[in-house]
């Protein structure tokens, strides 16, 4: 009889650190209050450089999983999204349980470093081209009672390290019309 295999256990804020520092990475972090949206983020984050993400967990039909890291303020137009990624359907928001199952994070911590915690290659990384035309590019590592500033080729570094080639694209917008609609 063989011992059951143990679920990886995701890693912490501080594991993600060591392992950027392992990387020879070098990362900037702030601790602040949680925040969990990103208003919360803009009233108390504090005047941190650079671009800041949002980040969408969201999955189609057929099961596939996509992390989508955009600009703070981008409004992300959901229902065409689907087509530059070549999604089964349309896509929707994954759970909370899916989320910490993949990523190893709570909602409010949805960052590009989740991945790290993927080791399944399960989730599709795409980061969106508006976003990476920064030279320094804020995520949560892990936890979002801090912040880390990572530089945008660092955060490619990163990604590819974990195994996930992260498809850069020029995420589509809601237009102001279709909001009025």
């Amino acid at each position: 009889m063989s011992d059951p295999t143990p679920s990886a256990t995701p890693l912490s804020s501080q594991d993600l650190l060591a392992r950027l520092a392992e990387l020879g990475i070098e990362t900037r972090t702030v601790e602040h209050p949680p925040l969990f949206t990103v208003e919360d983020s803009q009233a108390l984050r504090g005047d941190i450089p650079g671009g800041h993400t949002k980040n969408l967990f969201l999955k189609d039909k057929k099961g596939n999983l996509f992390l989508v890291v955009v600009e703070e303020e981008a409004r992300v137009d959901l229902k065409s999204l689907h087509v530059p990624l070549g999604a089964a359907s349309r896509l929707s928001f994954g759970s909370a349980e899916l989320m910490e199952e993949v990523l190893g994070v709570k909602p409010g911590a949805v960052t590009a470093f989740g991945p790290v915690n993927d080791t399944e290659g399960r989730i599709t990384v795409v980061l969106d081209a508006e976003l990476m035309e920064h030279e320094a590019i804020n995520c949560h590592p892990l936890v979002n009672t801090a912040t880390t500033t990572i530089a945008r080729d660092d955060l490619l570094r990163f990604l590819r390290a974990t195994g996930h080639e992260p498809l850069i694209l020029a995420v589509p917008r809601r237009t102001a019309e279709a909001d009025e609609a």
